[in-house]
């Protein structure tokens, strides 16, 4: 059942992958699996879109990636900066007073 317009979401995929890195160091895969399992699946970002949000974000130094192994498996880690958190918090300041504007308007 989609309960929301991917669409909508969409814009916000940047703040999604800080959100999931203020609770430490991932991988890639690891990020979109973070984020389906907070929506209970209900929004599974694509992989494109991630990467394109990892890569704007490193060019903003909000986030600093890393090439690691784990298992025998090479991958890129991402950690948030102190920049990063800095603009998780306007973000979430922005987007709980966006929920607040439009339920005022709609209902």
């Amino acid at each position: 059942m989609k309960v929301i317009s991917s669409d909508l979401l969409r814009g916000h995929i940047d703040t999604f992958v800080l959100a999931a890195l203020m609770s430490g160091t991932k991988y890639g895969n690891e990020i979109r699996r973070h984020i389906s399992q907070k929506t209970n699946n209900l929004f599974v970002p694509n992989e494109q879109s991630l990467y394109s949000a990892y890569h704007r974000l490193e060019d903003m130094e909000c986030i600093k990636g890393f090439w690691g192994e784990n298992v025998g498996a090479t991958r890129k880690y991402y950690t948030i900066t102190d920049k990063g958190r800095q603009l998780y918090e306007l973000k979430k300041r922005e987007w709980d007073n966006a929920k607040k504007l439009i339920d005022f308007l709609i209902r």
